[in-house]
């Protein structure tokens, strides 16, 4: 377990920063969950075409189950940060611009996980080596799902963000991400008790 994870989970109150995210506070977490998902995209798009080009080979498998672990988990928790720490307050704006965007990201986020569900027993069959799906149906899946979440990180980042952050004060930002540097660092330790 590394020293910024040991110091995480403490029950000690941290008193420095540990990481430039958590300097950050929740916003350095969410924009670099924005920057990693931005990566991750990309990467469910060239495999798909890795697919086309080289077959189910090892390297296309592992990079798959990568892919599969990362929306199955960051993406899933970057999600929770949003709807637990972001939304509420937009959602309680008096500006009703605001307040329809938050609801629409609330619902984006819905439709996203669809969508991931949709894809994802394809990709799980390919990491395994199985050739049963429709790779047409699952690249245009995965067209579909990627303007998704970039018209989504597009709402989040010109509208949503700017509007959080003059609405949240900026020790409850702090506090929030403590709250999810911790909860990140009990999934590590979890994650690396059990590959033991």
């Amino acid at each position: 377990m590394s020293m910024q994870v040991a110091a995480l989970l403490s029950s000690e109150p941290v008193v420095a920063p540990t990481s430039r995210q958590f300097a950050d506070g929740l916003f350095g977490f969410l924009d670099q969950s924005h920057q990693e998902l931005q990566q991750m995209l990309l990467a469910l798009r060239e495999i798909v075409e890795a697919i086309d080009m080289d077959g189910l080979t090892p390297e296309v498998r592992n990079r798959i189950r990568t892919t599969i672990e990362w929306f199955n988990t960051s993406a899933r928790e970057h999600h929770l940060d949003e709807e637990r720490h972001v939304f509420p307050a937009l959602l309680a704006s008096t500006n009703t611009e605001v307040r329809q965007a938050a609801e629409r990201l609330v619902q984006d986020h819905g439709w996203i996980e669809a969508d991931w569900l949709e894809i994802a027993p394809s990709l799980s069959a390919a990491a395994d080596g199985y050739n049963w799906f429709d790779l047409d149906v699952l690249r245009h899946s995965v067209e579909v799902f990627e303007q998704l979440y970039l018209d989504h990180l597009t709402l989040e980042e010109q509208l949503a963000y700017p509007q959080a952050r003059k609405l949240i004060p900026k020790a409850d930002t702090e506090a929030m991400g403590l709250e999810m540097a911790r909860r990140r660092a009990l999934r590590e330790a979890r994650s690396d008790t059990a590959a033991r």
